[in-house]
Parts: C-alpha cells; structure tokens; sequence
C-alpha cells in the first residue's frame, strides 16, 4: 500500500515568526530548608506537593502554566497538520495477543479511534467473537478503562478492574460471562494486584490496602496490604483474612492458586527488585495456615507451576540472567512447616536444577502444553524456547527479523497458544503455535497506512564513558543520509530490570515519516542482560545510567547522524528522571528535553504513594551514603541558575498517583527560575489522566500531536 507522508518540504513553507517574548510564568519561591545528614537543602517549591484536587493554590498555578504552554504551543503551524496525520495513522484495527481462559478465546481489540480496548469472546475458533466488555460506555470522556482481568477455571465468571482518570486504584467487578449478569460483588482499595480464583469458581483470593483517609487517597504511601478471600455473593466487609504480617507493613502480595487447585502460593515483595519471599497455604485444609517455602528476599522466585508437591520457579539464585528449579515441599525440613528455625531462614530451599543458565537473559517462563516456554533476550531481541519438565531441550521458536514477540499463555492441558510479534517498522502480528508440532500460522496483521519497506531498523553498540559495550537500536526510513543534519529522537529509560525491545509504536512511525531518526539504548539498570546489568545502574552506580544515555548521544553525533541542534532526548517515569539527569549535568549537548511523568525530587519519592518501592533502585536519602549519591544528581536540585538549559517540554497529568506530578511541578518551577536563555521551558499538565496507563486514544493523540508540534519547531525540521 502506497505511504502516506508528512515530509519536511511539507513544512518548509509553513514557518511563520512566532511570538515567543512572553515570559513563563514566575512560581512562588518559600523559604523552606531541610536538613539531611547534616546537610542543609533548600526546597522552595515544596507548596507545589500539595494535591491538585485539594489545593486551589496548585490548581491555580497548574492553569497558569496550561495557559502559558497552550499559547506558545498553539502558535506552530505543522500542529494541526501533525494532530490530522497522528490521527490518520492511528485510525486502523488494533488488537491484543489472544489468550484461552475456562474454554474460550478473549482478545482486546479496538476499532480504530476508540478511546478504550474493548474486550471480546469466543466459545471457538470458528465462532464470530462478541462483545463481552466495552469500556468506551463507561464515561463520556474515555477516561474509566479495563484494568486486569481473571477468569474462573470453569469458564463460568469473569472479574474485571475498572480504573478511572489513569489511577492505579481498581475496583473490581465481577460477570456472568455467558449473560453479561453484573454481580452485585465489588472489592474496594486493589492496586499492584490481580485476584486469582479458586478452583470450584466459588470466590478469589485477592490482597488490598486499608481503606485511605479522607483527601489522601492519591498521596498517601501504600503500606499494611492484607490478603482476603472473597466468596461470591458476600459483602467485602465480610472477607475472609488469609495473611498478614502486621510487623512487617511494607510488605506486598500477589497471589495465585496452583492450576491443581490444591495450593495458594503468596508472593512476597518489599520493592520493585525480583527478589521474593514465599507462603504456600494448602487449599485443602481449611484451617490450615500459609506456611514458609522461602525465608528471605534474596533473590527471585517467582512461581511458574506445579505438579503435586512439586514447585517450578524461574530464579536468579546462583543464576544472574535466570534458570528453572524444582521444590518439593515434602523434601524441606521442619522450618518449612514452622518458620521457626533462624538459620534456615539464611539457607536456599532444597531444590532441583531443571533448565540450567543460557546465555540469554530469561525474562518469563510459562507452563503450557505440559513444556516449559521460555522467553528470554538475545541482545534485548526476543528468544522463545520450549523444554520438557525434565529441562530437556525441545526447539525454539523462529520470529521474522529483530523485533519482539508476547504472549505463550496458557494451561498445562493446552496443544496451543498465541503470540504477538512486531518490530519498529513491522505492524503487530498475531500467530497461533502448535505446541506439539511447533508450527506457527499467521492469523491477522494490523493494517496500518504505510509500507514497511520504506523503512530500516537496525542494532548497533557503543562503548559507555567506562568501556561498557552497549547496544541500541536505529530505525528511520531509508535514504537518511549521516550528513549530521538528521532530526534525531534518542530514547531511553533504564531501571527496575524492565527491558527495552523494538516494538511498534504509531507515535515513532509518524516521526520517521517526518524524517527524524529514531534511536533507543539499552541502557544498564534494565533487564536486557540480567541481573548484573540491572544492578550496575541502580543505588551508588545510577549514574552508570547517565552515563550510557549521555553516551548514546555523543556517538550519533560523533558518527554524523545528527548534531546538537537537531537531537532531542526523551523518556517517562524512570524514564522522565534520566532525561532529567542528563539535561541538568550536560545541558549543552542536546537541543530539545521530553521528560514525561518523571522522579525528579530523589530525596523525597519514597514519601509518596509506590515510591516507597523505588529504594531497591533508587536507594533512600535516609542513609548518609545513598543521600550524597542521590543528591548529587536528583534533577530538581542540580538545575543552577544563570544556566541556558535546552528547549524543554515537561509533561505529565494531575491525577498521576504513580509518580506524584509534584516532581514535574517542582522542576518545571526551579528550571523556569533557573533559565538563563530564551529557549522555552514549558510543563503540559493532562487534567484526569494519571501515569500512562488506561489514557484515552484522544488525549494519546493531543499530548502527542504537542511533543512533535515541539520538536518539529525546536530542532528547526524545514
């Protein structure tokens, strides 16, 4: 099919002067200092924490500042022309990987421009699937979407998370799936967890926070999570508590009932680190209490299947990219039953080595068709393998090209399941896999208003600012010339052991179309090469991190692809702290900034909501050495005044109670203070749309159609 392009001729001559002379606007500076280890620390915006919802103050300068990015941001041309290609491009059918739960097919599709995915059913193959969830009739404006979902082992029930305005709280509902019957059963105060249903369809197991104060639901630190049964057709008040350890309020669960239905294995998390204690309740004796399998948060062990007393976990013990072990619980001594022997609590659980260490970083195991399916990273480039239970190798899994492929869900009574595979410039694509034959078929490709062809992805490495070789993906269409006059977007995110792989993405495609370059580095603290590469960007070596990224930059420079003018760098989150980062310790090297929903206060996250679960990362300004690492380049307190900082455009939303936007507040503050030049320095605050998850297509495509309209400006693309 013929593409359909924004190209740069395009915008040659729509350049008009625009008027840039208004100043930002100025933010209330107070007098407040804190003292850390004997180190004063001055935090003038501290009134910019204070919620949105509860503050007119802050909802006061938060329109402010919309009004002031809106006015400068209305003024560039190309805007309409790129919110009117964005929206063409994303108008074509989209879809999730399909997955078989109690008997039936699910997929989450969206027809184009839908706001929400919509969640359909089919009792077979050849069945037309229907309609079983449409989140699209939950509010006028997009903003309540579909969290998780479980399903009962006897295709019977479904229960489903309903989110609202982008929150990590979920209320989850339940159905009859063969009627649509919506029961009366709601379980209030869920976030970080999915219930997981008995084996007799009768109730779930499900953990949760006590119930918040009054004004404090979206600020207030999650602590004291407690694990509940709940039974059809009770009231949640009268849930069952299964397990809680009062002496240890950070603790987190996750639960999941064995697929024998005869165990409740309890996942123990303190942070955001793989690494997990374990309770194991047998299901089979009512009165019976969750017992101790593993005694310490060493290392991973994250729970895969069994096969009678027979436990399967994926762990880094004595394995930093990951292997398979066996546990048999009848095989472990008495601390197993009471939890009472110290030493034990110091020693790994007696176990087997099943699949042993593989040159690639493991990333998931799933049980299905009775074989292990593997997925690990061969150079942040999906590797599928499938081996007996016994860890005998039976074959991998060919995929076209570098890109990445999710799903391999299923039952241990499965002959098969589904995948997804994309790249960069190759659209989803759905396949089923015969488990037993190791055939892969072709069942739909997303059909999106370009040509593939026109396009190039390829990987290369880099030597970091210590020697370490690291890789990183280029994509752009072909014929870009390494004249270093490129418009380039460099990417980045590197933390929690989350791997960047090349993924499609309707965002990125418009920019290559504009003619801009996109690159991303797989920096240290992520997965992409196992434990040792996470932990090599995290605590006292974050700065490894920056490190990479600032290198990154310097080598497509260096090997003409683009120059300083022209480079834009670009993340969210952990993402939004790197970009940051490397703004405040090297301003003069990138011509655009983009961080999005970021840290940006290292002394004061774990104060709010998750940050608390950060410090297996990030480390805690609470102990003296951690507090001069994370001082020494948190973004909101390195930004010096009498400095030219690039062209920036903060973004994040007001209802964002992942990360608290008081950090892109704060900051947007401090560099407006600090600015010593003309480059603008804007903050873009979404209104009832949190982290990222669950945001409506339209205000995707606004907050998307600003950043390009931004850079299309910054980086001079005529």
């Amino acid at each position: 099919m013929p593409t359909r392009l924004i190209t740069v001729t395009m915008f040659a001559f729509l350049f008009l002067p625009l008027i840039t002379s208004a100043s930002p606007p100025m933010s209330k500076r107070i007098d407040h200092v804190d003292t850390y280890h004997d180190t004063q620390v001055a935090d003038p915006y501290r009134w910019l924490e204070n919620d949105v919802r509860e503050s007119p103050e802050v909802a006061a300068w938060v329109e402010s500042e919309n009004e002031y990015t809106d006015a400068y941001l209305e003024q560039i041309p190309e805007r309409s022309r790129i919110n009117a290609r964005l929206t063409e491009l994303w108008d074509f059918e989209k879809f999730g990987t399909p997955f078989k739960a109690g008997g039936r097919i699910y997929l989450h599709k969206n027809d184009g421009l839908q706001n929400q995915y919509v969640l359909t059913v089919q009792d077979s193959p050849a069945d037309e699937p229907r309609v079983l969830l449409d989140p699209n009739t939950w509010s006028e404006d997009g903003t309540v979407s579909l969290g998780g979902t479980a399903f009962s082992d006897d295709g019977k029930y479904i229960a489903y998370a309903v989110q609202e305005a982008g929150s990590d709280w979920a209320v989850w509902k339940f159905m009859e799936i063969e009627t649509g019957r919506l029961l009366d059963d709601e379980l209030e105060w869920i976030k970080f967890n999915s219930p997981d249903w008995t084996a007799d369809g009768e109730g779930v197991f499900y953990a949760r926070f006590p119930e918040p104060e009054e004004g404090a639901e979206f600020q207030n630190l999650n602590t004291n999570q407690k694990v509940f049964y709940h039974r059809l057709g009770s009231p949640q008040v009268d849930d069952v508590l299964v397990f809680h350890r009062p002496d240890h309020p950070e603790w987190g669960y996750s639960c999941d009932v064995s697929e024998d239905g005869r165990y409740l294995v309890i996942t123990v998390h303190v942070g955001t680190d793989d690494r997990y204690r374990v309770f194991v309740k047998d299901l089979a004796e009512p009165y019976g209490m969750p017992v101790s399998l593993i005694h310490n948060f060493d290392h991973e062990y994250s729970f895969i299947g069994n096969d009678g007393s027979t436990f399967y976990f994926k762990t880094n013990l004595d394995a930093p990219r990951g292997r398979v072990i066996s546990i048999d619980l009848r095989k472990q001594d008495s601390s197993f039953r009471t939890g009472a022997n110290p030493q034990a609590e110091a020693e790994p659980p007696k176990h087997t080595e099943l699949i042993p260490q593989q040159p690639t970083a493991m990333t998931d195991v799933t049980l299905v068709g009775n074989l292990f399916v593997v997925e690990s990273l061969a150079d942040a480039k999906t590797h599928v393998a499938l081996f007996k239970t016994d860890g005998t190798l039976v074959r991998t899994v060919d995929f076209p090209g570098i890109g990445s492929a999710n799903g391999f869900s299923g039952k241990r009574s499965d002959s098969e399941t589904y995948y997804s595979f994309s790249s960069f410039a190759t659209p989803p694509s759905i396949y089923r896999y015969d488990i037993i034959t190791g055939e892969s078929t072709l069942l739909e490709r997303a059909d999106v208003d370009f040509n593939p062809d026109d396009y190039t992805v390829e990987q290369v490495f880099y030597e970091s600012k210590d020697g370490t070789r690291v890789p990183m993906f280029l994509s752009y269409k072909n014929g870009l010339e390494r004249d270093g006059n490129n418009p380039t977007l460099l990417y980045g995110y590197g933390g929690f052991n989350i791997s960047l792989t090349p993924g499609f993405s309707i965002s990125r495609l418009a920019w290559m179309e504009m003619g801009g370059l996109f690159a991303m580095p797989n920096l240290r603290g992520g997965g992409e090469y196992g434990q040792e590469w996470h932990k090599a960007g995290t605590k006292l070596d974050k700065q490894n991190v920056f490190d990479d990224f600032i290198a990154a930059a310097e080598w497509l420079i260096d090997n003409d692809y683009t120059q300083t003018p022209k480079l834009a760098i670009q993340g969210g989150s952990n993402g939004g702290l790197l970009v940051g980062a490397c703004m405040t310790q090297r301003p003069e090297l990138f011509g655009a900034c983009l961080p999005a929903v970021g840290v940006m206060d290292m002394l004061r996250f774990h104060q709010f909501t998750a940050g608390r679960y950060w410090t297996d990362d990030y480390g805690s300004a609470d102990d003296p050495e951690e507090f001069k690492a994370l001082y020494a380049y948190s973004p909101y307190h390195n930004l010096k005044e009498g400095t030219c900082y690039p062209p920036t455009l903060i973004t994040t939303a007001d209802t964002d109670d992942r990360v608290d936007p008081g950090h892109s507040f704060k900051f947007a503050a401090a560099l407006q203070h600090a600015q010593s030049c003309d480059n603008p320095t804007l903050i873009r605050i979404e209104t009832r749309a949190g982290h990222g998850a669950g945001k409506p297509t339209s205000k995707v495509i606004e907050e998307l159609t600003d950043v390009w309209a931004f850079l299309v400006k910054e980086l001079g693309m005529e």
